[in-house]
């Protein structure tokens, strides 16, 4: 199983949010370049950057800190956050980065989703976010009637590289991941599941780790 730490960006630093509200945010660092390279020296095979500004205003907002960081380290990096047309999926691509993770424009237009998939093969993600089991877009200012499972199995037939699951409940309190979710969603589908949210120890990880996912 692959440990993918995780870098989440908003205004050019490196932050967390509590369960993902936009007002209730922690800085933790004003350089996310020298983050990234922490991460990389302790090991980390592979990054996961957050555009949350992205994600709340529909369009990515931290390009520049991400090239930076791309130039700055070796390991692959995934990038998520206001990736809603296919120019801007390309940009990203042709940044350098391994691939990237969709969301919002996946809930109206799983066709869209299926084209990127094709036209990319290996480099196109969905990241499902849940509150209580439903899916929440738009930087999880919003929640859908998808229920979060039943659309993982939609998605499937788009044949992303990898689906990266979101417990918003449990995001940004260190309190541990929603295991129970976890087993329901991971089962639901045969791609390859990331699980994200919640994870605050090496105990989290050990139990994480006997549900066949891929990070």
């Amino acid at each position: 199983m692959l440990i993918i730490p995780a870098i989440d960006l908003k205004n050019g630093k490196c932050v967390r949010l509590t369960q993902g509200e936009k007002d209730a945010e922690t800085v933790f660092s004003d350089d996310p370049v020298e983050v990234a390279r922490s991460w990389e020296d302790q090991g980390a095979e592979y990054l996961h950057i957050v555009d949350l500004d992205g994600a709340f205003e529909g369009a990515p907002r931290n390009l520049a800190v991400v090239e930076r960081i791309l130039q700055q380290i070796k390991i692959p990096v995934e990038f998520g956050g206001g990736l809603r047309t296919t120019r801007s999926v390309e940009t990203l691509l042709n940044l350098g980065v391994d691939r990237v993770i969709v969301g919002t424009r996946a809930i109206d237009s799983p066709s869209w989703v299926h084209e990127l998939c094709a036209a990319f093969p290996g480099r196109i993600a969905v990241g499902i976010d849940a509150k209580n089991g439903k899916v929440a877009v738009k930087g999880w200012t919003s929640v859908c009637e998808w229920d979060a499972v039943a659309f993982a199995r939609e998605m499937e037939k788009t044949a992303p590289c990898a689906m990266i699951f979101t417990d918003i409940s449990k995001d940004g309190m260190l309190q541990g991941p929603n295991i129970a979710s976890l087993k329901e969603f991971s089962a639901a589908v045969t791609t390859p599941v990331i699980a994200s949210g919640g994870i605050s120890s090496l105990k989290d990880i050990e139990t994480l780790s006997r549900l066949s996912l891929a990070g």
